[in-house]
C-alpha cells in the first residue's frame, strides 16, 4: 500500500540520487597534449555541467596527459600519416564511438566527421560539427587534385547531415551555409585571460616567435631566407606536415644559429615563453580560401601575451586590427616584404610601443570569457541539462 510515509521516503531517495551529467564526446586526430583549443572548449563545458570526453591519437613520443576537468582517451594506430592513417584512425574511432557512453558526438573538423555521423546514426544520438577551418580549402589539399576530390566528396556527403555546429569566423559560417544550407554558430578561438608579469613585458627579448602548426602554406619558404637580412633570432614552436622541410630550409640557408626549431612545447610552458618574445608572426600564403579567410589561434595568443605581431592583411585580421591596431599588417608574404616588416617592428620604437600598449588593452576584451558563455548556451540548446 502506498502511504504518505512511503512517498516521502521515495522523494528523499530521489533527492539524494546523484545527477547523471549529459555526456559529450569530442574527436580530433591530433595529440591531445598540445591542443589548447580543445582543452579550452572541453574544460569550459566540464565546468558548466557536462561530462566530457576528448578523443585523440597516440603518438610514439606523446607525453603523459595532464589531468583535466574532463576525461581523455588516445587511440593508437599502426599508420602515422596519409590516407592509410586517416582510414585506420576513422575505423578505430567508429568502433570506439559505437560503445562509449555518450549523449552527443562532436566531430572536430572534417577528418573525424564520418565516424561521428555513422555512430550517431546507429545509436540515435545527437551530433555536432565543429568546423575549426574550411578543411577542403587548405593549401596541402587544394594543390593536390585527387586528394582535394576525396575530401570534397566527404564534405558534400557528411556536412549537410550535421544540422548543428559552429565555426570560428563569419566567412566559414557563410561558406558552409552557401554550400550546404547549414546555419552554424560562431565561437571564436580566443585564449583564456592570463596574468602577465610586468617585468617580463618590459624586458622583452630580441627573439621573434612563430607558434602553431608547422604546415604547408605558412610561408616558411620565404620567412626563413628573409631572416638572413633581419638582426634578430627566430624561434619556431610547433610541428606539422612541413616540419622536416622547414628543418632543411634552415640548414640550406645556413641559419642554424639564428633560427631555433623547438618542435612541440607544452601549453603551460608556451604561455611563459610567448610574452618573452619581441613580437610574433601570423603568416599564411594566399593559396586556398582557408588561408585567405583564416582567423588563427596564434593571432589572439600573441595579443593575450601582450606582444605585437607581423600579420597578413587578410580580411579577418584586418577587421580586428582596424579596431584594436595590434599588428603590423603585410600585403603579401614575399621574402622582401617580410624583411622590411620584421626590421620595421624591430627598429621602430614608436610603432612598437603603440602596438604593444594596444595589445595590453585588447587582451582585456579579446579573451575567452565571452566566447565561453556563447559555447555553453549553444550546447544547452542542443543538449539541455536536467535541473
Amino acid at each position: 500500500m502506498i502511504t504518505a510515509d512511503y512517498l516521502a521516503n521515495l522523494s528523499f531517495i530521489f533527492a539524494q540520487t546523484p545527477y547523471i551529467l549529459p555526456t559529450i564526446v569530442f574527436t580530433v586526430t591530433n595529440d591531445l597534449t598540445y591542443d589548447q583549443r580543445m582543452q579550452r572548449i572541453c574544460g569550459s563545458l566540464a565546468n558548466n555541467g557536462y561530462a566530457v570526453l576528448l578523443v585523440g591519437r597516440q603518438l610514439k613520443d606523446s607525453a603523459v596527459l595532464k589531468q583535466q576537468a574532463f576525461k581523455q582517451k588516445r587511440l593508437n594506430c599502426w599508420f602515422k600519416k596519409g590516407f592509410a592513417f586517416y582510414g585506420e584512425y576513422n575505423i578505430r574511432l567508429f568502433f570506439f564511438l559505437l560503445f562509449v557512453k555518450a549523449d552527443a558526438f562532436c566531430a572536430i573538423d572534417l577528418d573525424t566527421i564520418l565516424p561521428n555521423y555513422f555512430a550517431s546514426s546507429i545509436r540515435n544520438k545527437k551530433r555536432l560539427y565543429d568546423a575549426h577551418e574550411l578543411f577542403t580549402e587548405q593549401k596541402e589539399i587544394v594543390t593536390r587534385p585527387f586528394v582535394h576530390k576525396v575530401w570534397l566528396a566527404m564534405e558534400r556527403f557528411a556536412v549537410p547531415k550535421f544540422k548543428h555546429g559552429y565555426t570560428v569566423n563569419l566567412f566559414i559560417k557563410d561558406e558552409l551555409n552557401r554550400r550546404y544550407g547549414v546555419d552554424y554558430g560562431i565561437i571564436r578561438n580566443i585564449p583564456v585571460q592570463q596574468q602577465l608579469n610586468n617585468q617580463t613585458i618590459k624586458q622583452s627579448n630580441s627573439f621573434i616567435i612563430y607558434q602553431g602548426a608547422v604546415n604547408e602554406g605558412r610561408s616558411f619558404e620565404t620567412l626563413i631566407p628573409a631572416m638572413k637580412e633581419v638582426n634578430g633570432k627566430l624561434v619556431i614552436v610547433g610541428k606539422g606536415n612541413f616540419f622536416e622541410q622547414t628543418k632543411q630550409l634552415i640548414e640550406g640557408n645556413k641559419l642554424g644559429g639564428k633560427i631555433e626549431l623547438k618542435g612541440f612545447v607544452a601549453p603551460d610552458e608556451l604561455k611563459q615563453l610567448t610574452p618573452q618574445a619581441k613580437f610574433g608572426l601570423t603568416l599564411f600564403e594566399d593559396t586556398g580560401l582557408n588561408q585567405y579567410y583564416s582567423l588563427s589561434n596564434r593571432f589572439f595568443d600573441y595579443i593575450m601575451a601582450g606582444i605585437p605581431q607581423v600579420c597578413v592583411g587578410y580580411p579577418e585580421y584586418e577587421a580586428i586590427n582596424n579596431e584594436h591596431e595590434v599588428a603590423l599588417l603585410v600585403d603579401d608574404t614575399k621574402e622582401e616584404t617580410l624583411v622590411v616588416a620584421l626590421n620595421k617592428l624591430l627598429n621602430d620604437g614608436v610603432l612598437y610601443e603603440r602596438l604593444q600598449q594596444n595589445c595590453l588593452k585588447a587582451r582585456e576584451v579579446l579573451n575567452w570569457n565571452g566566447e565561453e558563455k556563447k559555447l555553453v548556451k549553444y550546447w544547452e540548446e542542443i543538449l539541455p541539462q536536467k535541473h
